[in-house]
């Protein structure tokens, strides 16, 4: 049983134990066993519980030790199945309403004998969910736009937590003695920002029937869908969901490009097959006589086709094919493209680390700068940054750049600023202040609500202050928690373009913010694009990495990313703008293919 397997049932019996209305501090006990299980550096606990070693870790204790004892035994726990048995299961689904927790749906159920989020939906359209004590009608209107959102979204989580989970599947399924050769494939692989599923793709050496069904009855699995074929959809106990495709390894490419790109991509490179005599039937490519062409890889079937070999991140079906058959794919930014970060925090405002320890993490990963960018004096709530709070970081960084000189240190502080921009438009701080900070990055953190015109009159008026760089997380996006707010961000990309402004990808896995078709609009209008961790911490950091996945799924080449410039070169651009400088007085025109990739 593996760590992370064994944290989630802790963590969901704890959240049972809640809307059973079970004391808290019970609860807490399990809660505290997942952390403890998580922070142990192991890939299994099996070897802990028959040594015994695990009654000696801190956090664990003998109900929770039993538990864990249940999971390596069995792949389950008796309590976590009883609970399961014994709550609702619409409780549990109502967990995955944003905004809902285990007290308040506890208090829901109890109070009003609501059990499904189709009831909760109709108490709070009608007036009996504002009618509880501590709720009322503005929690009432909250809720429902959650459910919304819960519908729309669906079964899926972040890419991060499904990479992880598919990390782990892939290596479960790579040790089954009659497998050569297995991939993650599906949405995973393509790097979209939320997945539904984990899809693997295996090539075995016995039947590919028979391999399939063993995983149907492997720890950990709840239960199988398609038992008795190649394929077979898993549900594991921690709410994993797998899908396994098991094939000769003579199929094994076919089937990996398959299950990898979307329909529209697999239609059209199919086409061109087509076109050239070659058919796709099933995990097999079969010649104008019926028989089986070898293919040895992915790179081997886009040639058959006549094109160039496409990318996961790209085969969505939105004009690679043709690209890729005319020679015109991009050479896409890799993450050692990246040169330096823009968008970071310190204890200054919300972050959790000193400057200090900021930089020499952005070091440690072999960039050349880090711009600190706290947030500015409006935003109260993230310990915002008053004047003479400002004057003492930039003495800090002035110090600091200093000392890394005279060590010899080719690593440069820069000092920036994330400004809320003002219901009104404006950029916070007077430009006295403003004029203090090397670049700036404008983000909007309060009044979503606003309407489209007005929210996008907001930010293109942000846009015509000369000391905003950067707009940041330009649609305050939250990936399965909150909407974009409304803005046409056609106009806001187009007025970008016009005054010299970049536009930030936003790296943090929650927003992924700008949307990667909207990355090759900015593209094509000739707008840098930012690659922006938001870092509030030295791991932190490490989302450069999510954003490049994103940069690339928009095409986006070096060239097009700001932040894959020098020091320099960064500083020189929001000299530029703060100059005045536009993309019409520098005489930079727009591409003429711009209205071709508006995203609507």
């Amino acid at each position: 049983m593996d760590p992370r397997t064994a944290a989630h049932v802790l963590t969901r019996i704890a959240a049972l134990l809640e809307l059973r209305g079970e004391n808290r501090f019970k609860a807490r006990a399990y809660e505290s066993a997942a952390r403890a299980v998580l922070a142990l550096e192991v890939d299994d606990l099996a070897p802990l519980v028959r040594d015994g070693s695990l009654e000696a870790v801190p956090g664990v204790g003998p109900a929770t030790l039993a538990v864990l004892r249940d999971l390596v035994a069995t792949g389950d726990s008796a309590l976590h199945e009883r609970l399961q048995e014994d709550t609702p299961e619409g409780l549990l689904e109502m967990l995955r309403v944003p905004g809902l927790g285990t007290q308040k749906i506890h208090a829901i159920h109890a109070g009003l004998g609501i059990d499904t989020v189709h009831q909760l939906e109709q108490a709070a359209r009608d007036g009996r969910l504002a009618g509880l004590p501590r709720f009322g009608p503005r929690t009432a209107e909250k809720i429902l736009r959650g459910i919304a959102f819960l519908k729309a979204s669906g079964a899926r989580v972040l890419f991060p937590h499904a990479a992880a989970e598919g990390g782990r599947l892939l290596a479960d399924v790579r040790r089954h003695p009659e497998v050569v050769a297995a991939a993650v494939a599906g949405s995973l692989r393509r790097r979209r920002e939320v997945i539904g599923d984990v899809d693997v793709v295996a090539a075995v050496t016995g039947s590919p029937a028979a391999v399939a069904g063993a995983f149907a009855h492997a720890p950990g699995v709840r239960d199988a869908i398609g038992a008795g074929g190649r394929s077979v959809r898993l549900r594991y106990v921690d709410g994993t969901q797998l899908d396994l495709h098991c094939v000769r390894p003579e199929q094994y490419a076919v089937a990996l490009w398959r299950a990898t790109g979307s329909a529209e991509h697999v239609a059209g490179v199919a086409e061109r097959l087509a076109a050239r005599g070659l058919t796709l039937v099933g995990d097999e490519l079969r010649g104008a006589d019926g028989r089986a062409v070898a293919v040895a890889d992915e790179a081997a079937l886009y040639a058959l086709a006549g094109m160039a070999f496409v990318v996961p991140e790209l085969r969505e079906g939105s004009g690679e094919v043709e690209a890729a058959a005319r020679g015109g794919l991009p050479a896409l930014v890799e993450p050692a493209d990246i040169r330096g970060v823009l968008h970071c925090h310190s204890h200054y405002s919300d972050g959790s680390a000193t400057i200090a320890e900021m930089a020499e993490a952005a070091r440690a990963r072999g960039w050349a700068y880090l711009g600190v960018t706290d947030h500015s004096q409006s935003a109260s709530y993230a310990g915002g940054l008053g004047r003479d709070a400002v004057l003492r970081q930039h003495e800090e960084i002035d110090a600091l750049n200093a000392r890394l000189a005279d060590a010899g240190i080719a690593f440069q502080v820069l000092k920036g600023i994330e400004a809320d921009i003002l219901p009104c438009g404006r950029v916070d701080y007077e430009p006295a202040t403003l004029d203090r900070f090397d670049y700036v990055i404008g983000s909007v953190h309060s009044r979503f609500g606003m309407g489209e015109a007005q929210m996008t009159e907001r930010v293109c008026k942000a846009l015509d202050d000369p000391h905003l760089t950067v707009l940041g997380h330009p649609t305050g996006r939250l990936l399965l928690t909150r909407e974009p707010y409304a803005i046409d961000m056609h106009a806001v990309i187009a007025k970008a373009a016009d005054v010299g402004a970049a536009i930030e990808l936003n790296a943090d896995p929650h927003r992924l913010d700008l949307d990667w078709r909207l990355c090759r609009e900015a593209k094509a209008l000739g707008v840098a694009v930012e690659i922006g961790p938001d870092a509030h911490s030295p791991h932190g950091l490490d989302n450069v990495d999510f954003g490049v996945g994103i940069a690339r799924k928009g095409w986006l080449e070096p060239g097009d990313v700001l932040n894959t410039r020098s020091a320099d070169d960064v500083l020189a651009f929001a000299r530029r703008r703060r100059d005045g400088a536009s993309a019409r007085a520098t005489g930079r025109a727009r591409p003429a293919a711009a209205e071709a990739t508006r995203v609507g």
